[in-house]
């Protein structure tokens, strides 16, 4: 609903009904504090228009419950002439406005008129975020067996709300797929909020995640809402956080006992939070339990359902394939027309162990497209990590004892396609099967490979 009105006046609250019919605002109309709270936890409002005095729940007390309970909800107060004090109280705690009574009609249709007028535009900012989001969705790529079960175990975890951790190298690409979980998510019109643990100091880690309020801290001369707040009804991503100092990981585990925050300096006043928890590391967080560094009860808390990320080196069959993204990606934004790679990068770029994963092969590609003189990326455009001790010779494969052997002919049609670049009469040659086997094998993989779509 548009407005709320909370008055025990049963004259000024027939009044107030009667403002609103005419000017067309959808709303309703309760006189106790207690009432309007009910309606808050079940149905969503823009605006609240509350009396301040009021027996039982008066006005700051439901101020200070709305933000828990509905922390978009914009508030307004009404007090008389003699309790201004008051109004300028709710203010510090977060008060849109207030009028004072007796009520001008001019001056109340305004005040709610530009809360509303708030409120249409955060909604629209938030639709714009999400289309611009959808528009910029950078994709996994990737066919390889591994890299499949990875995705299909994220797919299967989207739709719950349970606590993710992505456990994997850095650069593999774990925050595209805390994406991935949120946008397949029932929470994908939500925000998806990401922090990044290890970049920030103690001190600033928490405020950005639980925000403060005015004068909690020198410069502090407004309330400011954290990354918990802003993923309020979407998903917030906490990325490197086995970084996390153990302060900080206390407050951590009330919010996932409990679903709320305290903003610093909030002396125990709480918020409401309703978001889907995603994290994700590089370190071993149960090496760091036993060594004391991490709370155990942390551990299992964020640990529902862990899903590993494999480093690049181990789906090999997928570098070409990145390579050609980031090829397409990098030569629109340098305004550069390439045709591709020669043989002899390509091999190169499968035979490197890329210690840095995607995030390093994303950017040899970028400085090869800058840097290349023609239209094909040749070995001499690749970075010196990369093309040292090029020899030409075709990438190996290994396989772990014990690896079946359905894997293992998947493994190598795919790399060797791969190899190929997709030149299927050449792989089978490779190989020593025949074509026709090779699309009967594909068209295999493909029945039983999980839904990309």
């Amino acid at each position: 609903m548009q407005l709320l009105i909370v008055d025990d006046d049963t004259a000024h609250l027939d009044s107030l009904r009667a403002i609103f019919a005419k000017e067309g605002v959808e709303h309703r109309a309760v006189s106790s504090g207690k009432e309007a709270l009910e309606l808050l936890r079940t149905s969503p409002v823009s605006v609240l228009l509350t009396d301040l005095m009021m027996p039982g729940v008066d006005g700051t007390d439901l101020l200070r419950a709305t933000h828990a309970v509905s922390p978009e909800t914009e508030v307004i107060v009404m007090t008389a002439y003699g309790t201004v004090e008051k109004a300028v109280e709710a203010m510090r705690e977060g008060a849109y406005d207030f009028v004072t009574k007796p009520l001008k009609r001019a001056h109340i249709v305004k005040a709610v008129r530009k809360a509303l007028e708030k409120q249409s535009l955060l909604a629209e900012n938030k639709d714009l975020r999400a289309q611009l989001a959808a528009a910029t969705r950078r994709p996994m790529v990737g066919q390889s067996l591994a890299m499949r079960r990875t995705l299909d175990m994220v797919r299967q975890a989207a739709p719950s709300d349970a606590s993710v951790i992505l456990l994997g190298e850095s650069g593999t690409g774990k925050e595209l797929l805390a994406r991935t979980l949120h946008e397949e998510s029932p929470r994908a019109r939500g925000p998806f909020v990401a922090v990044n643990c290890a970049a920030l100091p103690e001190s600033i880690l928490e405020a950005e995640l639980f925000g403060w309020e005015r004068g909690a801290f020198t410069g502090a001369v407004a309330a400011q809402k954290g990354r918990f707040e802003a993923a309020h009804g979407g998903t917030l991503f906490l990325d490197e956080i086995g970084e996390i100092p153990p302060s900080v990981q206390v407050k951590l585990l009330r919010v996932l006992q409990e679903g709320e925050i305290e903003r610093l300096g909030g002396s125990g006043r709480t918020v409401k939070i309703d978001l889907r928890l995603v994290a994700a590391t590089h370190a071993n967080l149960a090496q760091r339990v036993s060594e004391g560094a991490f709370r155990e009860d942390l551990y299992y808390r964020l640990n529902v359902i862990a899903i590993r990320v494999p480093p690049l080196r181990d789906r090999r069959e997928d570098v070409p394939l990145l390579a050609e993204h980031f090829l397409r990606r990098f030569a629109e934004k340098n305004n550069k027309a390439m045709a591709g790679f020669a043989r002899g990068a390509l091999d190169r770029l499968g035979v490197h162990d890329w210690p840095g994963n995607v995030r390093e092969l994303e950017n040899a590609i970028e400085r090869a497209v800058v840097l290349a003189r023609g239209d094909t990326i040749d070995v001499a455009d690749l970075p010196d990590e990369v093309r040292a001790g090029a020899t030409g010779a075709a990438p190996t494969m290994t396989f772990a004892v014990g690896t079946q052997l359905e894997e293992i002919e998947r493994t190598a049609i795919h790399r060797t396609l791969a190899y190929t670049r997709g030149d299927k009469r050449l792989a089978a040659q490779l190989l020593g099967i025949a074509t026709r086997t090779i699309y009967r094998k594909l068209e295999e993989t493909a029945d039983s490979s999980p839904d990309e779509g």
